[in-house]
């Protein structure tokens, strides 16, 4: 009481009648998306609820009257988090605000119609006639479908489309568009222009990267792709669409737990035959990225020849943004792609990379990899979102996929591997030698078989455990993240030994 006697103190008038105000559509729009924050970020989309969020900033007119007013503005985002809601350009600012989300839905409509009459129609299994009859819903969306008619209590045979319930109206409360409304005053009538910005559940993006080798073996063509996803109900039509890479800091707090798009209704139904399964939701509409474009080639639109549209980096803070350059459609639950990336001549290692189980005397796996440098001399220089890798190398007059990855978010100067598939042609062994008591010591020989027609290139890190080190190594070692590392090439058809002893320290 005494919070309601404070706003009506400092809100005068807030208690007359309220005026309404609508806003149908925003005059611009603006969504930056974050990637969902437990997602790996080379992991498909949960397509059917993205977790992910996205930053929404639109700008609306409104027509504001003297006096108290509820302006509501029509068509935010269905996971709109209320909470964040930020209106600027209100004369007197807001003292209320509410979000309107309950849509109408088969669900929706069942629960707000308890205790109120409807229309029940089914269709007479003898005669095939439509049968109409006064009904009362008496009971809730989950379980049994309880009707009353002149005749008594029964279930409904929940047996859609041949019987179903009709209602004569739209129960309170339901809105056809997610809907945020807000309590203000304005001291005359007057035209305002006022700026909504708000966070919003049900958006996330990838990165895919499509990695052509050239038959040197020494470069590659880099093509890369940024794919926006929306699950919620609400189009954005012309908007200002970025997605931000890295990692910010954000806390939950349970947003995930606080929305449920399913409007299926589904009831437990006393019937011969089992119902039938809840509709599935609407398939997301995907819309693939074109295959990469060769050298001295272009998209062809409309019979015109042009060069792809890219997604423009800018710097934001410790992360990166990247800006669609064209207003774009976010559609409801739908894909969206606009490349970001597209590099010629890109200068490659392959080699093959493992890390030596010692006492281990059977084969041990070694793993393709592939090598950048992000630095303009080496073609790239680019701030590189974490995403997905697909490698492909020419074969006679086609290319051909030989293998996945993924790279993580890689900023400009650093070394970038990609690991690929398992080796098939190329083996490591290791061969336990005798022990040195005096020394506290154990002898190891590490060979490398390499079964290719070309020479390959082979790093092995060999992990050493706490108060161990490596002594008398048979050829020389680097050092990296702190473990011994050997670099070594493999000729055609040969091998490699690396003999070395693992002492304690005293």
């Amino acid at each position: 009481m005494r919070t309601l006697i404070a706003a009506m103190a400092l809100w005068p008038g807030l208690a007359l009648a309220q005026q309404a105000v609508t806003s149908a559509a925003p005059a611009s729009v603006a969504v930056t998306i974050y990637r969902e924050p437990g997602r790996s970020p080379d992991a498909a989309f949960d397509r059917g609820w993205l977790r992910g969020y996205a930053l929404v900033t639109e700008t609306r007119d409104v027509d504001l009257p003297a006096g108290p007013a509820t302006v509501r503005f029509e068509g935010v985002a269905a996971g709109m988090l209320a909470e964040t809601a930020l209106v600027r350009g209100l004369p007197a600012g807001v003292a209320e605000q509410n979000l309107d989300a309950d849509l109408i839905g088969a669900r929706n409509l069942y629960a707000r119609s308890f205790g109120r009459p409807v229309t029940l129609r089914h269709t007479d299994p003898r005669s095939g006639a439509v049968v109409e009859e006064q009904a009362v819903i008496r009971s809730g969306p989950d379980g049994a479908a309880v009707i009353q008619t002149r005749d008594g209590f029964r279930s409904a045979r929940c047996a859609w489309p041949d019987e179903y319930i009709s209602y004569a109206d739209l129960p309170a409360g339901l809105v056809a568009k997610p809907t945020l409304s807000v309590q203000t005053r304005a001291p005359a009538a007057m035209h305002g222009r006022v700026t909504l910005s708000y966070l919003a559940w049900g958006f996330d993006w990838r990165a895919d990267y499509v990695l052509t080798m050239a038959r040197d073996g020494r470069h590659l063509d880099l093509a890369a792709w940024i794919t926006l996803a929306s699950s919620d109900d609400t189009a954005f039509a012309g908007a200002a669409a970025a997605v931000v890479a890295g990692k910010p800091e954000k806390q939950a707090r349970g947003w995930e737990n606080r929305f449920d798009d399913d409007q299926s209704l589904s009831f437990t139904c006393e019937t011969a035959l089992p119902p039938p399964p809840p509709p599935p939701p609407p398939p997301m509409v995907e819309f693939m990225a074109p295959a990469p474009v060769a050298a001295k080639e272009y998209i062809v639109v409309t019979a015109q020849r042009r060069a792809p549209v890219m997604a423009q980096q800018e710097a934001l803070g410790d992360l990166k943004l990247y800006r669609l350059p064209l207003p774009t459609m976010i559609a409801p639950r739908a894909q969206k792609q606009v490349a970001f990336a597209d590099r010629r001549a890109v200068k490659v290692q392959p080699f093959y990379k493992g890390t030596l189980q010692l006492d281990e005397h059977e084969d041990q796996p070694l793993r393709q990899a592939l090598r950048l440098n992000n630095r303009k001399a080496a073609g790239l220089g680019l701030a590189l979102p974490a995403g997905h890798v697909v490698v492909l190398e020419p074969h006679g007059a086609s290319t051909l996929p030989v293998g996945e990855g993924r790279i993580d978010d890689k900023a400009v100067g650093e070394e970038i591997d990609i690991e690929l598939g398992e080796a098939t042609a190329v083996y490591l062994a290791e061969a336990d030698g005798r022990q040195h008591d005096d020394a506290r010591g154990h002898d190891h020989t590490a060979t490398v078989t390499n079964g290719r027609n070309q020479p390959v290139i082979v790093e092995l890190a060999i992990p050493l455990g706490q108060g161990q080190r490596l002594i008398s190594p048979s050829r020389p070692l680097t050092r990296k993240n702190g473990q011994p590392l050997w670099r070594v090439t493999v000729p055609a058809h040969g091998t490699a030994r690396l003999a070395f002893r693992i002492t304690e320290r005293a």
